[in-house]
């Protein structure tokens, strides 16, 4: 008798369907609390009750005015992105087995933001094309270090050896546009380090169909990636068709990252920090831990955006330089209290 595949997928008893959905509304409750944080704090702070009396307002006030055209895209901005790295780093540690694959770590971000840059610099006029290269950018880059990595034995060391050498030789790239497009420049180290100063709503709305594919695809493969998890031959043996969920799996990324990077820059850490510590909450199910890392990760980019404002006010850090500091330690502490070097359970 066939087995079906509902009943091979790896679960954890111990986390009850109840626990999980009480997980998820809380870490939807921490997101609400953290976008209504990025909508009142800044350089001048507002009350709630200021900037929900703004909407109302007839005239152009300055909240209301700071509010649409400066908070209001920033906190979308910070959600979206945050949402989309994190989702985006689960599918790449699935697909490649290895919770160590982040986005930044292996070279998406860095391939996105290259060819982002690229058509910017060659074509300022077309700035409706910079998603579109960017989730090429992130394309490419995926598929050419997972065919790096096979050809040279596929491993969690040889997937992270080569995703950084590829990562070094597209960072080389971007700083090389910077010097060839010296118009560009001015605006390339808030792109490089990651950040949501001066974003705005349209720049956001041009991503958001690669977002919304990205996230659609992810939530539908959540099974799959479940059974993927078991060896790829054991899926296969259940029916699953392996080498097309990887692809798509990488597609599902590549839309989330490029459309990230095409806005946000090249933001790092939360694709690694936030699906690790989401996995020890939810479980390796996918389909919790991809909804929950979403939640998650706008949550974290929201709260490290507030305090890349408020820490220096008046003036302002780069988000990704607040992210670094605070997840770089904190990531290593968890390594160490998981010891002997393991990553996954």
């Amino acid at each position: 008798m066939r087995t079906s595949r509902r009943s091979c997928i790896p679960t954890l008893p111990a986390r009850s369907t109840e626990g999980r959905a009480a997980l998820l509304v809380l870490l939807g409750a921490v997101a609400i609390l953290a976008a209504a944080a990025s909508l009142r704090f800044g350089s001048q702070s507002f009350s709630l009750g200021e900037l929900v009396g703004s909407l109302f307002e007839d005239g152009q006030d300055t909240v209301r005015r700071i509010l649409l055209y400066v908070r209001l895209p920033r906190t979308v901005a910070g959600a979206a992105a945050g949402a989309a790295l994190a989702m985006a780093g689960a599918l790449i540690q699935a697909v490649l087995n290895n919770a160590m694959a982040s986005p930044n770590v292996i070279g998406v971000n860095a391939g996105a933001g290259f060819a982002a840059m690229l058509v910017a610099g060659a074509f300022p006029a077309a700035a409706a094309l910079v998603p579109a290269a960017a989730f090429f950018g992130a394309l490419a880059t995926t598929l050419f270090i997972y065919l790096l990595a096979m050809r040279a034995g596929l491993s969690r060391t040889t997937l992270i050896l080569a995703g950084v050498a590829v990562s070094s030789m597209l960072s080389a790239g971007i700083d090389a546009l910077t010097l060839l497009f010296p118009d560009d420049a001015v605006g390339a180290t808030g792109f490089l380090l990651g950040g949501f100063s001066g974003v705005t709503l349209d720049g956001v709305a041009a991503a958001g169909w690669y977002l919304a594919a990205g996230a659609l695809l992810a939530l539908l493969l959540a099974s799959d990636l479940n059974l993927l998890a078991l060896g790829e031959e054991t899926a296969a043996s259940l029916g699953l068709a392996v080498g097309r969920v990887r692809f798509l799996a990488i597609l599902a990324a590549a839309l989330l990252a490029g459309g990230a990077v095409s806005f946000a820059g090249l933001l790092g850490f939360v694709g690694l920090l936030v699906p690790h510590i989401v996995r020890r909450l939810v479980g390796t199910d996918n389909r919790w831990l991809l909804p929950a890392s979403a939640l998650a990760g706008a949550g974290f980019v929201l709260l490290c955006d507030v305090a890349a404002r408020l820490l220096f006010a008046p003036f302002e850090l780069p988000v990704g330089i607040v992210m670094s500091l605070l997840g770089g330690p904190f990531f290593l502490g968890l390594l160490l209290r998981r010891g002997r070097g393991r990553v996954y359970d």
